[in-house]
């Protein structure tokens, strides 16, 4: 399945992290014009990539 932004509120817990420039100016074109925050896409990023990683990877 491809991966599809979606507006999303759920209970949150506040974390530090840092982004390599480039990539934080690739998020910031995708989401512009969309209903989508830098938040929320990067946890719907993660949801999509655990959901998706190969059962070997899990262990």
């Amino acid at each position: 399945m491809a991966f599809q932004l979606k507006p999303n509120r759920k209970e949150t817990e506040n974390k530090t992290i840092r982004f390599p420039l480039p990539l934080v100016e690739k998020i910031n074109e995708t989401i512009q014009n969309r209903e989508v925050t830098f938040s929320s896409f990067v946890i719907q990023a993660c949801e999509y990539a655990l959901d998706n990683m190969d059962s070997e990877e899990e262990n």
